[in-house]
């Protein structure tokens, strides 16, 4: 039935745009775009029109099949910002399976005038499906077992720029937690013996420091991103573990010819647990944003290695194409990550413009892994 789904959703995706013409497509993605001060902007032309760029979403990924939604692009600059200050970004994503299982998102990235300050986060409240093969790197395929749960994850980070441009530091606050497991009785989830595997709560402060010197937050042609986290969660918070997460991202966008319209993209993620950690804070590996051609969550452990590199090549005004590889695995210690058994992944995908200003793709993957290889539909780029 899921295959039948993807065809569905692939056909639909490479044919439909082409049986509109040119104008008719703007005038689509304009009707699906709100401009909440164009009063302003039309009295004077130094304010930063705001936009909500609204999505009808129908996206699958092998995690969740298929769903369908509305996502939205909130894109606006705080009074006081000029041409200086980047393009502040909150997406807000609502999404039903035809699981019955729900989503709300929001990853935000906020920009006070003259970037001295940077409010960002994430807000996820979501009843969603998942798969489960057990803890470590080699878990057979044999293991998979369907469950699912409920989550309200909520962490804002208010940063600081510090010494030069781009470099933030600052601290926030994260809540997760997981209710309402449910597993197959008597089944591999039931029976493990990581802490939280059939519910648990989060609560804790995170220390976090950024540099950000991406040309672009929804699809970087050059700079780099760098993130790290360190968060400390105790009972003391009225969470349920006591552990201590390290989470960091590093991302390079460069052009291998200034005048060409190829982009190639790295990143580097690495996921480190030190204490009781709850088996949904454990590094897990796959899914539509890394090592994708993975389920998400199929090799799950306390460390977490992973890299990928995407070539982006753009054909047109609106259609772009991709090819991408990863490379990667988990641990129980960080000193027996071995090459030897590193999982790799390589995919393509069909990229379509939906807003030519801020540069925010419709994107269609094909990923690969050792296994399996999964389709994956969704608005703006993976990283």
């Amino acid at each position: 039935m899921q295959k039948k789904y993807t065809i569905f959703i692939i056909i639909s995706f490479l044919i439909l745009p082409f049986k509109f013409e040119a104008q008719a497509i703007e005038n689509i993605i304009d009707f699906l775009t709100v401009h909440p001060n164009k009063k302003a902007v039309e009295r004077d032309s130094s304010i930063y029109p705001t936009k909500a760029i609204f999505t009808p979403v129908i996206s699958y990924a092998p995690e969740t099949s298929l769903s369908f939604g509305m996502g939205m692009k909130g894109l606006f600059k705080i009074k006081g910002s000029g041409s200086e200050t980047r393009t502040s970004n909150i997406p807000l994503t609502v999404q039903y399976t035809i699981e019955n299982k729900y989503l709300f998102f929001s990853g935000f990235q906020v920009f006070f005038p003259r970037e001295r300050y940077i409010l960002a986060g994430n807000i996820r409240v979501q009843s969603f499906p998942s798969l489960y093969f057990g803890i470590g790197e080699s878990t057979p395929d044999s293991n998979e077992e369907e469950f699912s749960y409920n989550q309200i994850l909520f962490e804002p980070i208010f940063l600081r720029n510090i010494l030069v441009p781009n470099l933030y530091a600052g601290s926030g606050f994260r809540y997760n937690r997981i209710g309402n497991v449910k597993a197959s009785p008597g089944g591999l989830l039931e029976s493990t013996e990581q802490p939280g595997a059939l519910g648990s709560t989060s609560s804790g402060a995170q220390l976090a420091m950024i540099y950000d010197s991406r040309d672009n937050l929804l699809n970087a042609k050059e700079g780099f991103y760098i993130e790290l986290t360190h968060g400390f969660y105790g009972k003391f918070l009225g969470g349920t573990q006591a552990y201590q997460l390290t989470r960091f991202d590093m991302r390079y966008y460069v052009k291998p010819l200034k005048t060409s319209k190829s982009v190639l993209a790295f990143q580097a993620i690495a996921h480190f647990s030190h204490g009781n950690t709850p088996l949904q804070e454990l590094g897990r590996f796959g899914g539509d944003e890394t090592m994708r051609g993975y389920f998400e969550g199929r090799y799950t452990d306390r460390h977490l290695l992973a890299t990928q590199v995407e070539w982006r090549q753009k054909l047109s005004r609106r259609w772009g194409v991709t090819a991408f590889a990863g490379f990667g695995g988990v641990a129980p210690k960080v000193n027996q990550f071995s090459i030897d058994n590193a999982r790799p992944a390589i995919g393509v995908g069909v990229r379509f413009l939906v807003d030519n200003v801020e540069d925010l793709n419709l994107r269609l993957d094909f990923g690969v892994g050792q296994q399996k290889s999964s389709y994956y539909f969704k608005i703006a780029e993976a990283f």
